[in-house]
């Protein structure tokens, strides 16, 4: 059996950026707190958690005073820097760069340049970089997350839309055409822009999983169930192989049957850590059927 670990897989620069922001930290403290998880990926968390990173939500945030707070790669709201201010609290920012651009580009947008117009955002309701987003325009930003929610616009007032930095790139598009249209048919084409925000390394993603699972017998996929990214880059995967199982845990691996393939790929989302996919690898290559998946 040959196994292959995809060299495109696993964290993205601003994971990367959080984490190693989050190592550095616990080296010479014994607990830093970060709002909300700095990945979605519970393995990962665990095992940064057994180091000293304590996750918090906004209601314990809120409560804290002088101490340090990690804010994650997805960003956060002008609110969240306001309360750290009035609870003396020391922020790590780790804040993706990409992310930190399109925020301003937002608040720019809303603030100085056209008040009146309104703010569309592709992208997933709740999740934690659109809420960061959102409160750039004080919760006045419309996100759209399918076609079918089109009707929400106003097509007599201008609009630019923007893309969360993770989404596919193939939607907005096809979303782009369809505002587009909806805008010329009400007579005012002019009043629609738009901004192609979307992380470029994120988006190729997509390209370079569907070419990974179509040289293998078998995908290995690993990620959290938690992970959008990777729900929509196992689809991929599905898409260009049905023979790929998706794994959240090495253990899961003496589950499947995988005698039948001569070539295992094992791959992952932007949230899956290298080591995690490695420890599959090896779960590949020693196989223990006495071991069970639970923890």
């Amino acid at each position: 059996m040959r196994i292959t670990i995809d060299d495109h897989s696993g964290f993205c620069f601003g994971v990367i950026h959080a984490i190693e922001a989050a190592e550095r930290y616990l080296q010479d403290h014994d607990t830093l707190y970060c709002l909300g998880d700095i990945v979605h990926n519970n393995e990962e968390v665990a095992r940064l958690t057994g180091n000293g990173l304590r996750v918090i939500t906004y209601e314990q945030f809120e409560r804290l005073h002088d101490t340090t707070v990690l804010i994650r790669a997805h960003g956060e709201p002008p609110r969240t820097y306001e309360t750290a201010r009035r609870n003396n609290i020391t922020l790590i920012d780790a804040t993706c760069p990409v992310v930190l651009k399109l925020q301003q580009n937002i608040y720019d947008f809303h603030h100085h340049r056209q008040q009146e117009g309104q703010v569309l955002i592709f992208g997933k309701k709740g999740h934690a970089e659109v809420i960061g987003l959102l409160g750039q325009v004080d919760g006045q930003g419309i996100v759209i997350s399918s076609e079918e929610e089109l009707d929400r616009i106003d097509y007599t007032r201008p609009a630019m839309l923007y893309s969360q930095t993770t989404q596919s790139l193939e939607q907005y598009l096809h979303l782009i055409k369809a505002i587009q249209e909806r805008y010329q048919e009400a007579g005012n084409g002019d009043l629609f822009q738009y901004k192609d925000t979307i992380c470029r390394k994120v988006a190729n993603r997509a390209t370079q999983t569907a070419e990974f699972a179509q040289q293998h017998d078998a995908i290995l996929f690993v990620s959290d169930e938690k992970s959008s990214n990777g729900l929509y880059l196992f689809n991929i995967c599905k898409e260009h192989n049905p023979n790929s199982f998706f794994i959240t845990r090495p253990e899961q691996v003496h589950r499947l049957d995988l005698s039948p393939y001569e070539s295992i790929g094992i791959c992952g989302a932007t949230s899956t850590p290298r080591w995690l996919m490695e420890q599959c690898a090896k779960r590949c290559e020693r196989p223990a059927p006495d071991e069970t998946a639970s923890r």
